[in-house]
């Protein structure tokens, strides 16, 4: 399993709008992006992290240049971002 995580610098007062793109986009990503196992919301007071599951590194590489990413997400989250989002692909032994 891989997994890709982003963390994104998100206010308190936007997170609610960031729940809901993760929630939009989470069916959407399970039954089309190729290679996608799971996904899920990580909510901490510092942060918010979307952790994405794959079967390869590939994959993860390959969903982080799709249109759904670049075109959707990416747009949608971008106004709720306080930073950079921090995006790290990690492979479980």
């Amino acid at each position: 399993m891989v997994y890709l995580q982003i963390t994104l610098a998100i206010a308190e007062s936007n997170r609610g709008a960031a729940a809901e793109v993760y929630t939009k986009y989470k069916g959407p990503f399970l039954s089309t992006i190729p290679g996608a196992k799971s996904k899920d919301l990580l909510v901490r007071k510092e942060d918010v992290q979307v952790l994405h599951g794959f079967d390869s590194e590939h994959g993860a590489k390959a969903y982080l240049a799709s249109a759904m990413f670049q075109n959707d997400v990416v747009r949608e989250l971008g106004p709720l971002l306080s930073a950079d989002p921090d995006v790290r692909i990690y492979s479980a032994v």
